[in-house]
């Protein structure tokens, strides 16, 4: 009688999912297991490259990882799963298009990661845009450039002050990060708008608490705020968003002023659809772990990076890993390997990594980076935030692609063109098909 081959199903095509099936690759290859993904998306978004592709630094398509091309030999469905019953070792998957199926597996890995987290602020919704994925990075660009546009056409100057008024809200490296290149992009684009100084931008950071940056160290959390401060842009610490009703922003601080870009960067939240999971989750909704990563109380169910809590066996008694991209592809490897032997009935390897460190960019050639306890600043910080992102980003071919994308900006200056209207590409030929509609007699 044929042996039949266990299945895993990797919930979630981020950094864990990605990094989970590829370890699994070349066991599915052999026919040791079969592997599925399911992700609303095809493709992994490598989140650190996010600020540099709405800047126009690098290709917005050479920051995503499209799963089929990398996973070769697992089954990839475009789709959410929306019900699990590990009980029965069954989910319900709903994909993109058509109705909900049922698929049986042997061991799941929830890897559904993060969500931004909002707020009930008034006008958030309707008038703020997130910063958590690719089409958002390419949205916000086309925006800073529109906005130059219609500022450069516009003579009502209470219109023109809110186009070129812009609002980032969370100072950690997503906000700080995208804060400062497209303040670059903006300021290296007003050379083409005549009518327009970089003094007529006006760039507001607002953090709710007393510093920016907390994953680097106080001091180069100081550093990086002087240099923001030097290019004359706004830092609000210790203030919140109150509103933004019609981009009308208004802050406790007493601040008000109209904007018409908005950007939400004010922390992430693990995937809510980890409620209807039914497996152990903390208080803040992630599940819960052992060292080993597989889900606590729970056989054959596994859990890393941003959705699940993973005691942090390098810290104190208690201490959890902290969110990030670091963790997240390292346990995704051992999860991999543990799976496998889950598999054949081996002992199970705890997750231990202590942090290397942090590095982030404050636009060309400025950053700030500590790695292994060493403190850098300045133009060799962003030369090692450029140099460690590019070594984790996955496969060759992008490695390639973001090189060469770096290297032609060393010659030509970066693409300050609106493409806003890629996101409504029937709008053209609707006027004119409406405008040669027939009229009644």
């Amino acid at each position: 009688m044929t042996q039949r081959v266990p299945h895993v199903l990797v919930v979630g095509g981020g950094y864990v999912g990605l990094y989970t099936a590829y370890g699994l690759r070349r066991a599915a290859r052999k026919g040791r297991v079969r592997v599925t993904v399911v992700d609303p998306r095809s493709a992994m978004t490598y989140q650190p490259f996010l600020s540099e592709a709405a800047a126009g630094s690098i290709e917005p398509r050479h920051v995503v990882v499209p799963l089929r091309t990398v996973l070769s030999g697992c089954d990839v469905i475009t789709g959410r799963v929306t019900g699990l019953d590990h009980g029965r070792r069954t989910a319900t998957i709903t994909p993109t298009e058509g109705a909900a199926y049922d698929v049986g597996y042997d061991h799941v890995v929830l890897a559904l990661g993060s969500v931004s987290r909002t707020l009930p602020i008034p006008g958030l919704a309707e008038n703020a845009i997130g910063f958590h994925q690719v089409e958002e990075a390419i949205a916000l660009g086309n925006q800073v450039i529109d906005r130059l546009d219609v500022a450069a056409s516009q003579r009502d100057s209470t219109l023109r002050t809110a186009a070129l008024t812009f609002v980032v809200v969370g100072a950690g490296y997503a906000g700080v990060e995208a804060f400062a290149e497209l303040e670059d992009m903006a300021r290296d684009a007003t050379r083409h708008y005549p009518t327009i100084e970089p003094s007529d931008l006006r760039w507001v950071l607002v953090e709710a608490s007393d510093r920016i940056l907390p994953e680097v160290s106080d001091s180069l959390g100081r550093y990086a705020l002087a240099q923001l401060e030097r290019r004359a842009l706004e830092v609000r610490l210790d203030t919140r968003l109150v509103s933004c009703v019609d981009g009308h922003v208004v802050l406790t601080d007493g601040t008000e002023l109209d904007a018409d870009t908005i950007v939400w960067t004010a922390g992430v939240r693990a995937h809510p659809d980890l409620v209807g999971t039914g497996l152990q989750l903390d208080t803040l909704g992630r599940v819960v772990c052992e060292p080993t990563l597989a889900v606590a109380g729970c056989r054959h169910a596994w859990a890393a990076g941003d959705n699940a809590a993973v005691p942090d066996l390098t810290g104190e008694d208690g201490a959890l890993c902290s969110p990030s991209a670091q963790h997240a592809v390292r346990q995704a490897k051992v999860l991999a390997r543990n799976i496998l032997r889950a598999i054949d009935a081996e002992p199970l390897q705890s997750y231990r990594h202590r942090h290397v460190g942090s590095v982030a960019s404050l636009g060309l050639h400025r950053g700030v980076a500590e790695l292994y306890g060493v403190r850098v600043k300045g133009w060799p910080a962003w030369l090692l935030h450029r140099s460690y992102h590019m070594s984790r980003i996955p496969t060759f071919n992008r490695k390639l692609r973001v090189v060469l994308d770096w290297t032609m900006a060393m010659f030509f200056r970066r693409e300050v063109s609106s493409l806003g209207s890629l996101q409504r590409p029937a709008e053209e030929f609707r006027r004119a098909a409406s405008s040669t509609a027939p009229r009644a007699s």
